[in-house]
């Protein structure tokens, strides 16, 4: 004898063998990461845009606000942390109180200076970047004075620059300049194997920072800046002792350093997309910003060799080998670029952090 709900029920389970073998359908055709699942998810159930699918309760609103790239750095603070490169040593007009032995050399022509003239923060500046800045000392001083004290939850930008002082340019160009050109030409070239080896170790310190950065400002878009190239692509001859093959290797290893920068963003925020968190990391490549305007050419945009006269004789200036105001520019051109159009995806911001953002409770902020 037939049951009086047997054909009701029996409709309910062909609808759910429905729905599995659909839901089946969608997770075989979409890649399985997690937005695919949840936009497998969401087309089943209709949960509403911007939500997180499975763990999120539907009927909230939804945590989270969309905001144009543009709103998406500029709704609170803007901090630039990281070396001379960031701080724009070798750019002249220094500010008040950076110079000297121990000074940061922050510069009113660097980059970090232009992108705070070129945008509406709603929270102002704060230019934290120092010359002779390394990864692994802001990581240790983290906490105590550090450059990553300056970011709070209502930094809404932060630009970094760092690792190259850590993989040690300076001391690299300086072997590769000191010697005899013509008796000792693989002393330069020589220095990969232990460049390679400093680079893994800056990779991971630069990770971190990241990492860092993210738990103090988690709604902030993280612009993490490269190097240029420091000699023209097709270098013409020699410089003082760099041979061209000096030239070209030096430039590469440069080049190399920005594809682990590179990684490391890219991976970060791929991370950030799949979870469906705010903020965002991205790489600005300014590799080939000094086309055309490198060491060596007439009209450069990078300090070359820079001497200075001691009492004891004569020494390399520190800024010897860093972009001029016209390379500061350039720069701050590829920042505004990044600003302006995104990483190529939507970004978001916590809706409770940025409706709190008050002017009171930003200036508030950065004061402290």
């Amino acid at each position: 004898m037939r049951r009086p709900n047997a054909g009701r029920r029996g409709r309910i389970a062909a609808a759910a063998a429905l729905a599995a073998a659909l839901l089946l359908v969608v997770v075989v055709a979409v890649p399985p990461a997690r937005d695919g699942l949840t936009g497998a998810w969401c087309a089943l159930t209709g949960c509403p845009p911007g939500d997180g699918g499975p763990g999120r309760d539907s009927g909230e609103e939804d945590w989270r606000v969309r905001l144009d790239p543009v709103e998406a750095a500029t709704w609170g603070h803007y901090v630039a942390i990281g070396d001379s490169y960031s701080s724009g040593d070798g750019a002249g007009d220094y500010l008040t109180g950076t110079t000297g032995d121990d000074g940061c050399w922050r510069s009113a022509n660097s980059y970090p200076s232009r992108t705070a003239e070129a945008f509406d923060f709603a929270g102002g500046f704060g230019f934290e970047a120092c010359s002779k800045e390394r990864a692994d000392r802001m990581l240790e001083e983290a906490g105590d004075g550090s450059q990553l004290d300056r970011i709070t939850e209502f930094t809404s930008l932060v630009s970094v620059g760092i690792g190259g002082n850590d993989l040690g340019f300076t001391p690299v160009l300086r072997t590769c300049m000191v010697r005899m050109p013509l008796l000792s030409s693989g002393v330069c070239t020589g220095q990969e194997e232990s460049i390679d080896r400093r680079m893994g170790a800056v990779g991971s310190s630069v990770e971190e920072i990241i990492a860092e950065v993210r738990d103090r400002a988690p709604d902030a878009r993280v612009l993490l800046l490269g190097y240029p190239r420091l000699f023209p692509d097709e270098p013409p001859g020699m410089y003082y002792t760099l041979t061209v093959e000096d030239q070209v290797w030096l430039n590469g290893t440069v080049e190399r350093f920005n594809d682990r920068l590179r990684r490391a963003a890219e991976e970060a925020d791929e991370a950030i997309a799949e979870d469906g968190e705010t903020g965002s990391v991205e790489f600005v490549d300014v590799y080939d910003t000094l086309d055309g305007h490198e060491v060596s050419v007439e009209e450069s945009w990078l300090n070359g060799v820079v001497l200075r006269s001691l009492t004891e004789g004569i020494s390399v200036d520190r800024s010897s080998f860093h972009p001029t105001s016209a390379g500061q520019a350039a720069f701050g051109d590829r920042v505004e670029e990044t600003v302006s159009e995104g990483p190529g995806r939507d970004l978001y911001a916590a809706r409770e952090r940025v409706d709190g953002a008050e002017p009171e409770v930003l200036a508030r902020d950065l004061a402290d």
